[in-house]
This record gives structure tokens, C-alpha cells and sequence, in this order.
């Protein structure tokens, strides 16, 4: 049975996603505050966490920083915020996904089983340990799940790895942002493709020598993105 941790101050939605997910299966722990949420998150396991954004001690950001840096587990963040910056902060410290309040306790459970799904795919699948990329001095080791630039290793989150495997395995063809959001998350962007977007900027970020004029990446401009070899 996998184990979610939700921390979530407004009872009410805490105790509503705790019976959706329960119900389909789950076993759910909830805090109510950033700070016990966060030291519960780092003393214990648990196959996937969604926080929220405004809590009361330790926001869901820095919570969100601090798993990211320990754990590669899916992150899931809830705000009832709409604002843009919002979501690129959260997809900026490591979240994989993002969701505005209000939404369909059935959205919840059916993002929280395709994260679930894709990450149990991803450590369980036997790789030869020579599953390797090579691509003008990127080398993206897909077994180790480590990518190096220029012989220096870089840190990636789990999606941004999976997202430039994704590209680098299947280079000059470009793919839409839609498209590339249902192949790494797994699900339709149901108009939430700026995930896609904030992905691709911390790649670049790690990988390109000049992000204003990216060798790797390219934005290919009212269509989407392609590698380039």
C-alpha cells in the first residue's frame, strides 16, 4: 500500500483528500503545520508528498527544498494562489506537479496515481548498467540516472532527468509543450503546460552554456521544443 503525507492547514480539504485517497487504496498521514509536516516528511518514508503552499510555521516551499534534496520522491504542491510565480517558485525548488485550489478531489487521486505509476516504473526498471547518452559533452547516464556536463556532474530532479532523457533520446523532432507533458507526466496538461516550460528553463539553466542561445534545447517558436544534434 503506498504511503502519502499531506500537510495542509484548512481541515476540511485535508480531511476530503484523506477519504478520496483512502478510499481508492492509500494509507494517508496529515499535518497540519509546515513544521511538523516537514519533520515528519524527513524522519519518515513515504511514496509521495503533498503540501501546500501556505502553512503556518514552515511554508511548503521550504519543505518542498528540503525533501528535494534528500529524496527523489514525487512532490505534489496545492495553493490556493493563481498567480504564475507561484507555481515556477514551487517547480523551481523540485515540486513535479502543481495544483490550484479549488480542484476535484478525483483530479487529485488520478495526478497523485499517475506520479505514483511513472516513479515505480522508473525505479524498478532493469537497465544494463552501459545505458548510456552521449551528446556533445553532455553524457546522461540513464541507469545511474546522473548527467555530467562537460565531465561535471550536474543535479537534476526527477522529471527534469526525465524530460531531457526524453529529448535527447529522440533529437530534431519537435514536440509541443501538450505533448511533452503527457509523456513525462503521464496525464493531459488540462491547460497547465507552463510546468512544461519551467522544466525546460532549469535545464537549460544546468546544461547550456548561454541560456539566451541554447546549443541543446531549442525553442522552435509557436510550436514547442527540439533537441539538436
Amino acid at each position: 500500500m503506498s504511503k502519502i503525507l499531506i500537510v495542509e492547514d484548512e481541515d476540511a480539504i485535508a480531511d476530503i483528500e484523506k477519504d478520496y485517497l483512502e478510499l481508492n487504496g492509500f494509507e494517508v498521514t496529515v499535518c497540519s503545520d509546515g513544521t511538523s509536516g516537514m519533520a515528519e516528511a524527513l524522519d519518515n518514508d513515504y511514496d509521495i508528498y503533498i503540501l501546500d503552499v501556505m502553512l503556518p510555521g514552515v511554508d511548503g516551499f521550504e519543505i518542498c527544498k528540503t525533501i528535494r534534496e534528500q529524496k527523489d520522491t514525487p512532490i505534489i504542491m496545492v495553493s490556493a494562489k493563481k498567480e504564475d510565480i507561484d507555481k515556477i517558485r514551487g517547480l523551481g525548488v523540485g515540486a513535479d506537479d502543481y495544483m490550484t485550489k479549488p480542484f476535484s478531489p478525483s483530479e487529485l487521486v488520478a495526478r497523485v496515481k499517475a506520479h505514483l505509476a511513472r516513479y515505480e516504473r522508473l525505479v524498478s526498471s532493469g537497465k544494463p548498467s552501459n545505458d548510456i547518452i552521449e551528446i556533445r559533452g553532455i553524457k546522461i547516464d540513464k541507469t545511474a540516472r546522473r548527467v555530467f556536463v562537460n565531465g561535471e556532474e550536474k543535479a537534476f530532479t526527477t522529471k527534469e532527468f526525465d524530460l531531457l532523457t526524453f529529448l535527447a533520446e529522440n533529437p530534431n523532432h519537435v514536440y509541443t509543450k501538450d505533448e511533452l507533458f503527457k509523456e513525462i507526466w503521464d496525464m493531459d496538461s488540462i491547460g497547465d503546460i507552463a510546468t512544461v516550460t519551467v522544466h525546460i528553463k532549469k535545464i537549460r539553466e544546468k546544461i547550456e552554456y548561454d541560456t539566451s542561445k541554447p546549443q541543446y534545447i531549442e525553442t522552435i517558436w509557436g510550436v514547442g521544443y527540439r533537441f539538436k544534434i
